[in-house]
């Protein structure tokens, strides 16, 4: 094996690029590989975290046989871009040339793990495997290139382009081939990935189950189709469909993964560390899925309670990944833990390292804000608050006109005469209890008190009702002139029975035979005419807070998914006023419907607020509720370990050691700092 055993000049690009990287390019053509490692180790200091110029900056340095150079260039092309393929067939044609078969494989066969397209790779796996003496990997490798050479052109170029994350043009591309040619199992397929990375999860599944409709035995897209399924919080069907991956195929890890996922989905956190632990067990010791692993274990540990044993292994993610910001703000999401001088060191230098990736740092600031706040130190935690902030909404495409005009169509829609006229829809079942409005509003101490009671499941946030609203939505949403909630208008009253009826068999899988359960999603606010359609008798509880506190803790919050709007102040402080605009719209139509709870109130008064939620729940009273901190249940999110301890003051007023940078808030809020209380 030698350097020139691999190709020596990249593969042409596959979108629109620079002036600089074309050049590049060209000189490579060009064999003019010192000019090219010159000019790309330029473009890489201008611009920090290039994807391009590291990469090609990388192939120069091999091709002058500086190897060690070319590796090194990718460890910090990998921390940029962790999931571009070509840097590991790269890095695999390093490898070839150092004579490292073992390594050079391993590489290989992560970059077709990322993009199964890659002939060239393919091919030089097939070599490697036949040199070792492998003939069943070999045989599977030509198979492979066979198979690609096989594929349709505009096919095999648009899942390049697909690969290479410019989805518009592989869009593009691959309907204009549909249209052309009709049902194409692997065009099908494609179309349905670049859904589900544009968050199109509906599409998608459609066009999976059809693909899967025309080859059933065809694994790579029942891993993709149990893959959207989870997307959509289908969690029980998701996991069918990996029991049936896992039956021909029980050692692959990515299925065991997604099945793990799975689990958690459906509550079974037990099961689901089970099989973190088997994965970590056969996992290598450092790296990105060890890391990954530790801290899935981590999370199912902190969602049963055990809070010492999710610390280790929230660590032992650290410690696999050094730099690892996840990590290190799931241990400042514990809101209890604090950070040692020598993690705190850590941490300030893996945020300003250069190779640290936006997640990374943006995870770091917020977990190092925590730290500061924690110590008493609020200026400097302002400032790791702002800048986490920052980098989320940098990358974030969140529009506030879009909830202003749910808002406003939901008044225009959903008014008196419109719920007299549907008196009596939906079904008559009292057994949900949803508990709505903001994050960080005290929604989790509702939910863990109710959860007390002997005859109340706790559940988890279910995704039923923002599922149904997407349906309603259709599959091509208008955000300008959007279908729902006008759509209610139009629906017959069967609509609102078959929802009804289709939510109660879908939460099943989440209860153990209580009575009544919880449904805590704190945006489902947005929702209430159509939960009131479906449900007319069941229990809607508003979670509020004190405007400033409340807004406060969203912004000193990093979600792990949704809550877009958290990111900036002004965002938030529209999206409060919103929420009570809409609140006040629905006593307006539906007095008397929903309960209002002051988090401040409940910690005044903990068994007369108590006392008041069990009565409009007509639920007996039980002391168990007034130790809700001694309930063992599995709790996921933010509040976790806060609602395992009795009920307290303490964080009532903790934005006020933030008042010196919190006036712009407080201006963004006008009215709504006197408004809430109504």
């Amino acid at each position: 094996m030698t350097a020139a055993s691999a190709p020596s000049v990249p593969s042409e690009p596959s979108s629109p690029e620079g002036p600089e990287v074309r050049d590049i390019r060209a000189l490579l053509k060009a064999r003019r590989f010192a000019d090219a490692a010159e000019k790309a180790a330029r473009l890489a200091a201008a611009a920090p975290g290039h994807r391009d110029a590291l990469y090609l900056l990388a192939l120069a340095q091999r091709q002058q046989h500086g190897l060690r150079d070319a590796l090194a260039t990718l460890e910090q092309l990998e921390r940029h871009h962790p999931v571009f393929s070509r840097l590991f067939q790269e890095r695999g044609h390093c490898y070839v040339a150092l004579k490292d078969a073992p390594r050079a494989i391993a590489a290989y066969r992560r970059a077709v793990e990322l993009n199964t397209t890659l002939s060239a790779t393919w091919s030089m796996l097939e070599g490697l495997y036949r040199l070792l003496g492998d003939a069943r990997n070999a045989a599977f490798a030509a198979a492979q290139v066979a198979t690609l050479k096989a594929l349709p052109a505009p096919v095999l170029t648009a899942t390049n382009l697909y690969c290479d994350g410019d989805l518009a043009a592989a869009e593009k591309m691959i309907r204009a081939f549909l249209v052309e040619h009709g049902d194409h199992i692997e065009a099908m397929r494609l179309l349905a990935r670049i859904g589900m990375d544009l968050e199109v999860y509906d599409d998608a599944e459609l066009l999976l189950a059809a693909v899967l409709e025309r080859a059933p035995d065809y694994v790579a897209a029942r891993h993709d189709y149990a893959s959207v399924l989870m997307a959509r919080h289908k969690y029980r069907e998701a996991g069918a469909e990996l029991d049936r991956l896992l039956a021909g195929d029980p050692g692959n890890r990515a299925f065991r993964t997604l099945r793990a996922a799975a689990t958690v989905g459906v509550g079974d956190h037990e099961a689901a560390l089970d099989l973190y632990r088997e994965l970590l067990q056969q996992a290598p010791a450092e790296g990105r899925e060890a890391a990954d692993l530790h801290l899935s274990a981590a999370h199912a540990l902190k969602t049963l309670g055990r809070q010492s044993e999710a610390i280790e292994e929230y660590r032992a993610a650290a410690r696999a990944r050094p730099g690892f910001g996840d990590a290190y703000w799931s241990l400042a999401n514990l809101k209890t833990y604090r950070f040692t001088d020598a993690e705190l060191e850590r941490m300030r230098a893996a945020e300003s390292a250069a190779g640290s990736s936006v997640a990374d740092r943006s995870h770091l600031f917020f977990a190092l804000g925590k730290a500061a706040e924690d110590r008493g130190d609020y200026s400097e935690s302002w400032r790791c608050y702002e800048r986490g902030n920052a980098l989320k909404r940098a990358e974030s495409r969140y529009r506030p006109e879009p909830v202003e005009r749910n808002t406003a169509n939901q008044q225009k829609v959903c008014t008196r005469e419109f719920f007299r006229e549907r008196d009596g829809c939906g079904v008559a079942s009292n057994e949900p209890i949803f508990i709505v409005g903001l994050p960080r509003s005290g929604s989790t101490l509702i939910e863990q008190i109710l959860a007390s009671h002997s005859q109340v499941e706790g559940t988890q946030e279910l995704a039923d009702i923002p599922r149904f609203v997407l349906e309603l939505q259709g599959r091509e949403p208008d955000l300008e002139n959007p279908r729902y909630p006008a759509i209610l208008a139009d629906l017959p009253r069967e609509a609102f029975v078959q929802f009804a009826t289709r939510y109660l068999d879908d939460t099943r899988v989440y209860r153990t035979g209580r009575p009544r359960f919880i449904d805590k999603m704190p945006n489902n606010f947005r929702h209430i005419g159509l939960i009131h359609l479906m449900f007319p008798q069941a229990r809607l509880i508003d979670a509020r807070r004190e405007p400033m506190a409340c807004c406060f803790g969203i912004y000193k919050q990093l979600f792990a998914r949704g809550q877009e709007f958290a990111y900036s102040i002004a965002d938030i402080a529209r999206y409060y006023r919103t929420y009570l605009e809409l609140m006040e719209h629905w006593d307006r139509v539906l007095p008397g419907r929903v309960l209002r709870v002051h988090h401040e109130d409940v910690v005044d008064d903990l068994e007369g607020g108590v006392r008041r939620i069990l009565e409009y729940c007509e639920l007996p009273f039980e002391p168990a509720c007034l130790e809700f901190h001694r309930t063992k249940r599995s709790v996921s999110t933010a509040s976790s370990e806060q609602v395992r301890q009795p009920v307290s003051r303490e964080g009532l007023d903790q934005w006020r050691h933030f008042a010196p940078w919190l006036a712009p808030l407080r201006e963004a809020l006008g009215d709504a700092l006197e408004r809430y209380r109504r």
